[in-house]
């Protein structure tokens, strides 16, 4: 047997490192037991977890008990001041103030329309009146008659004396007229109407085809007649034609179809009443611009 070397530690593992590795098993095994009969508490972890979180890691999150608020330099430099009222405000409380004492009751409103609608119409029957009176002698002989209807004056040229039988030219002798009546219209205000009308016998010749067509035609004939005199104003003229469709009477006779063969011309004047508002009441109530028709 060779001579072992004194310097040379002894072979294999010390025998203490048996003893110290039985002793960690020991320790892990008794650890794992522990761990296994114990019960986690998994809010308290949760805890442990965001308190560990908060003390080593990032934070994130600023809490906040209050919404910031940002810093206006406005504020900071400047003060409201107290507003006063500007003359401007003060005249439009004095005004709102007085149109407040102007106010009419509906009932008032539709009394001064009446009366206004009254006089309008008591002023048309004395312009009716008027041409009456120029041309007294023609209604006299039947030739032409005038009545008001409203707002309207109509003067109605009868068949007898204007037009011959199924024709659409004036008689000889009838210009006369026709100026008298070119001159009333004149003197009038508002649109005319010049319209044809016929009776309910049929018409179909070389020059009318229709009733229709006869009764635009002498309307077009009273019309060019007016519109060559001095003093008319063709914006005024509406020419229109009816045929048999307005019938004065009912063409039952012959001397009813001879009432309806006739061509009118219809004065219209406007409604004053019209687009009238309570500010209007109010100015005329004030100014009593009806001659003491608001009384």
């Amino acid at each position: 047997m060779a001579d072992e070397c004194p310097k040379c530690p002894p072979a294999g593992a010390p025998l203490w490192l048996a003893t110290f590795a039985d002793l960690m098993s020991l320790l892990m095994c008794f650890f794992v037991l522990l761990l296994s009969f114990a019960s986690m508490d998994a809010n308290k972890f949760r805890k442990m977890a965001e308190s560990m979180e908060n003390a080593f890691g990032v934070q994130r999150d600023i809490p906040a008990t209050e919404i910031p608020m940002g810093t206006s330099i406005i504020a900071q430099h400047f003060s409201p001041a107290q507003t006063q009222p500007t003359p401007l405000e003060q005249i439009k409380q004095t005004t709102n103030q007085q149109s407040s004492k102007l106010d009419v009751s509906l009932e008032e409103m539709e009394d001064i329309k009446q009366k206004m609608l009254q006089a309008k119409i008591g002023e048309i029957e004395d312009q009716a009146e008027k041409i009456e009176g120029s041309l007294a002698q023609e209604i006299g002989e039947g030739l032409v008659s005038v009545e008001t209807e409203g707002l309207k004056i109509i003067i109605r040229i009868n068949e007898k004396g204007s037009f011959p039988s199924g024709a659409a030219v004036l008689k000889a002798g009838f210009e006369p007229v026709m100026e008298k009546i070119t001159a009333a219209v004149n003197d009038s205000v508002g649109i005319v109407h010049v319209a044809g009308h016929t009776d309910n016998i049929p018409i179909s010749t070389d020059w009318y085809r229709s009733n229709w067509e006869l009764a635009a035609s002498r309307a077009v004939t009273v019309a060019h007649f007016m519109l060559d005199k001095k003093g008319t104003n063709p914006k005024r003229i509406i020419v229109e034609g009816f045929a048999d469709t307005r019938p004065l009477v009912a063409n039952n006779s012959a001397e009813n179809r001879a009432k309806n063969r006739r061509v009118e011309i219809i004065i219209t004047q406007d409604d004053p009443t019209v687009g009238l508002k309570a500010a209007d009441i109010s100015k005329i109530i004030q100014t009593d611009a009806l001659g003491g028709l608001t009384k």
